[in-house]
């Protein structure tokens, strides 16, 4: 079944126990729960979905499907384009290539 919207895809990935979440904070990602800082160089991108909103295209959002080194499993949210999340963009910029798995098979 191809996952229609950015809803159904979070469902299935928390299906899976993608089930932490995350905020940046001071160019650091926070796990919400736990309230522990990761690096970039902690975090490897398992997949990354990109969505157009229904109503306004402009409104774009990334769904980055994430674990960290110490095993964690969850998502991050993120606009991207005119109304773009600065401080999130930066932080998944400087992931390190070797640990964005988004565009290979796993």
């Amino acid at each position: 079944m191809q996952e229609r919207n950015e809803l159904d895809l979070i469902k299935k990935y928390q299906a899976k126990g993608y089930s932490s979440n995350f905020k940046c904070e001071g160019g650091l990602l926070m796990e919400l729960e736990t309230k522990k800082k990761y690096q970039p160089k902690q975090i490897t991108i398992e997949r990354e979905h990109r969505f157009e909103g229904l109503s306004n295209p402009s409104d774009m959002s990334i769904l980055y499907v994430i674990k960290t080194d110490d095993g964690l499993k969850g998502m991050v949210t993120a606009n991207y384009g005119a109304n773009s999340d600065t401080d999130i963009d930066e932080f998944f910029k400087n992931i390190p290539k070797e640990n964005d798995l988004s565009n290979k098979d796993i």
